[in-house]
């Protein structure tokens, strides 16, 4: 608990936070993989590989 002298735990804009997501968090380059058959495509910039349906089975795909 903090106790007014700063020895308690980071508070409002002090507080450090991760690399986080964003759109460019996987990089804009790689591919999706359909879980269920193992299809590969080339990832599309701005568009999420968990968006992208399959061509071949039209699962939903996700990132390599």
């Amino acid at each position: 608990m903090p106790r007014g002298d700063g020895a308690g735990p980071p508070s409002g804009d002090r507080i450090r936070r991760g690399g986080g997501g964003g759109p460019l968090a996987a990089g804009p380059s790689g591919q999706c993989i359909c879980p269920k058959c193992g299809n590969k495509t080339a990832h599309t910039v701005g568009q999420p590989c968990n968006q992208t349906d399959c061509p071949k089975c039209g699962t939903k795909m996700t990132r390599e």
